[in-house]
């Protein structure tokens, strides 16, 4: 197992491209990190500065305590899992795994003693006289983790290796694979541009963009104190509602003023982020989870109400995705998109995940609440986080 830390790390093409900027990121021995964000925001171009496979413009790649910026991916003995399997079609299972094994020439007894080991571990004991073509989607994904898995490297490096399952086997080999981390204790660096994988497999996230780190955390902690717009924006499906405002000071308190719409932040909001009294005046963004919105009791509009009309419902069976153009005030999205695109500022319209019971129709009026303390504060300006 090993320790990976990246010191300052560059990536600049000869083109003059800046993949990765001076990237600081410590991996813990054994622990599972995910590297998630949109397409080309530099997650597999840091993966493959790790495996030996693109070479490192400035900054120093410390593995085990030792700069391996000019190591040879061979002596790193980090093995890397692709999203293409890989495997060879003229092999059996058994041959696919040990493999590797041969090719640095292992004794034969020793490699299908490890064979067997790894298979076992795998659930693939019944298919080692298979070849790759008689086997599932989700079988030939373990036999090429098995052949990572069976060389005891120091690390696992995965390239967005689900990408080619359909939704069901991707769920189900979500949970192999944290289940097989936890089992051998191998540090592993899992890349993907999907938040589900990233949010349900690792130990701690780092969300990307350009090349940049916003924010390393538990997925926990992404969720409910997004650094900045852009990993409040990334984070959540369906994504925060943004509505652009200003802090204003009142005789109770403070409160947010959001166009034609106000909502009072109680005495936990306000003790809960200090900041917020030293914010006042300022323009900012206020982010709402679609999940943190709930039909108030009361239909009738009124201060801290969010109110509007139901463009069009989405019925999900346990609950209802709610779109509402908003009375009084402009949702905004903002940041990028999961194909790298970036989404300039416009009237969107609020979501809202409510009750799948409850009967919400295309026409209706109705009214939002929401909780003050579960508000997302952002500087207009900054677009950093008002946490504290």
């Amino acid at each position: 197992m090993a320790e990976i830390a990246f010191e300052r790390v560059t990536k600049r093409y000869d083109d003059g491209h800046l993949a990765v900027d001076a990237l600081n990121l410590k991996i813990e021995d054994g622990e599972f990190l995910v590297l998630v964000g949109p397409s080309g925001c530099g997650k597999s171009t840091a993966l493959r500065m790790i495996a030996g496979l693109e070479e490192i413009s400035d900054g120093a790649l410390v593995i085990d305590g030792a700069v391996a910026n000019d190591l040879s991916p061979r002596d790193r003995n980090i093995a890397m899992v692709f999203q293409s399997y890989a495997l060879y079609p003229h092999l059996s299972v058994a041959d696919n795994i040990g493999f590797g094994l041969k090719v640095r020439g292992s004794d034969k007894a020793a490699i299908r003693a490890k064979v067997e080991e790894t298979a076992k571990l795998l659930e693939l004991s019944d298919l080692l006289d298979r070849k790759p073509g008689r086997l599932s989607g989700g079988q030939r994904q373990r036999v090429a983790m098995g052949r990572a898995l069976v060389r005891s490297p120091k690390a696992f490096l995965m390239d967005e290796p689900l990408s080619n399952l359909d939704a069901r086997l991707r769920g189900q080999m979500r949970a192999e694979i944290a289940h097989l981390q936890k089992m051998t204790g191998v540090t592993t660096v899992y890349v993907t541009h999907d938040q589900v994988e990233a949010m349900t497999m690792g130990d701690r996230v780092a969300v990307m963009n350009k090349g940049v780190l916003q924010q390393l955390a538990a997925p926990r902690v992404l969720y409910d104190a997004p650094a900045n717009l852009f990993v409040a924006g990334f984070i959540g499906s369906p994504p925060m509602n943004l509505i652009g405002g200003t802090l204003v000071a009142t005789a109770e308190g403070h409160a947010l003023s959001l166009g034609e719409l106000s909502i009072a932040l109680d005495a936990a909001a306000l003790a809960a982020r200090p900041a917020i009294a030293r914010s006042a005046g300022r323009r900012i963004m206020a982010g709402i989870r679609p999940e943190a919105l709930y039909p108030a009791p009361d239909a009738t509009p009124g201060p801290g109400k969010l109110a509007g009309k139901v463009a069009f419902v989405e019925d999900l069976g346990a609950n209802l995705l709610v779109h509402l153009d908003l009375d009084g005030a402009a949702v905004v999205a903002a940041g990028v998109s999961e194909d790298g695109e970036e989404l300039q500022s416009a009237r969107t319209r609020l979501r809202a995940v409510i009750d799948g019971t409850l009967a919400v129709r295309k026409g209706d009026r109705i009214c939002l609440t929401v909780d003050p303390a579960r508000i997302h504060l952002f500087d207009a300006e900054t677009e950093q986080a008002i946490l504290d």
